[in-house]
């Protein structure tokens, strides 16, 4: 039986990157990567990057409806 992997969710909803990572199941240098070309969840910077849960739901559940090739055109476009 796999476990979920413990994410410290701060009381205002923030997360920094490495659990922002464990949340969505990607590595925090992912994240990373998306940040720079643009394409994944919403963030902020204020001295380290922030990620709201709020907005890494809606990021997951926006791209639910979003086929491959549907994402390999956007890659494409970029």
């Amino acid at each position: 039986m796999a476990t979920t992997p413990e994410v410290l969710v701060l009381p205002d909803g923030r997360m920094d990157r490495k659990n922002a990572s464990k949340y969505l199941g990607n590595a925090p240098k992912t994240l990373a990567q998306w940040a720079v070309k643009g394409v994944g969840p919403r963030f902020i910077k204020r001295g380290r990057v922030w990620y709201f849960k709020e907005d890494l739901d809606h990021w997951l559940k926006a791209g639910a409806a979003t086929s491959t090739a549907a994402a390999r055109a956007m890659e494409a476009v970029q």
